[in-house]
């Protein structure tokens, strides 16, 4: 029971670091200006499945977001088409924000389990011994 919870909290781990990778992705890239005529920055999201043979929730792959993104009159930018515009991708940073929070705090807490399992363990192992 404590070996299922320490490896079903670990596949959780790696489901909320590949999540806090994308969102970082996602943010850095939010200023990243194109020309009118190129595909925009696309927001990438973690697909998440539920595990068929070993518990656990796993990455079943990526997602990409919208390529037309939104275009932005900047006639400064060198980028820029004649009209003045460039393409910008079309993510929220706010939503980049809380959804940030969340996948920290899943992954706080599945560390959390994990710590939590391996004292259980610990402790098992003192009360076979004998102490």
């Amino acid at each position: 029971m404590t070996f299922d919870a320490i490896g079903i909290a670990g596949t959780g781990l790696t489901v909320h670091r590949k999540w806090l990778d994308a969102l970082s992705d996602n943010i850095a890239n939010i200023n990243t200006a194109v020309a009118p005529g190129d595909t925009a920055f696309r927001e990438r999201y973690v697909r998440v499945s539920a595990g068929e043979i070993t518990p656990g929730a796993y990455v079943a792959g990526t997602a990409l977001g919208d390529a037309e993104g939104r275009l932005v009159q900047e006639p400064d930018n060198p980028l820029a088409d004649a009209d003045g515009y460039v393409r910008y991708p079309d993510i929220d940073l706010g939503d980049q924000m809380a959804q940030l929070i969340l996948a920290q705090r899943g992954y706080e807490a599945n560390a959390g389990v994990v710590d939590r399992a391996r004292t259980t363990y610990e402790s098992a192992l003192q009360i076979g011994r004998g102490r």
